[in-house]
């Protein structure tokens, strides 16, 4: 049986990019408030989490910057970018789609 924490495959990317549509965010900031987010529900490990924000700023959809953290030390900054927020929509629009349909054959008495 799944631990609450598993992700389906592929929704990490829309988690992350969902994350960083309101302001750019550090690792560890991104990681915690999926967690807030899900009320404790899903916990993005650090072996997961960096190599999606790296596949993802290969791909052109986030962008990274050093600054200084909330804590004084510096961190690498992820932030959205045009075609980020364009892959964002389309993501949410598939989740959407595909949950719906999950939600039929669950639900199907």
């Amino acid at each position: 049986m799944g631990k609450p924490s598993d992700l389906v495959q592929g929704t990490l990317d829309l988690l992350i990019l969902r994350t960083l549509q309101t302001e750019p965010k550090h690792g560890w900031a991104i990681a915690k408030r999926i967690q807030q987010i899900s009320n404790e529900v899903l916990q993005v490990q650090q072996g997961s989490l960096y190599p999606a924000l790296h596949r993802l700023e290969q791909q052109g959809w986030i962008t990274a910057k050093w600054a200084e953290s909330e804590t004084g030390r510096q961190a690498k900054f992820y932030s959205l970018t045009t075609a980020g927020r364009e892959q964002l929509e389309k993501e949410t629009a598939n989740w959407t789609r595909l949950s719906q349909a999950i939600n039929l054959i669950v639900s199907e008495a």
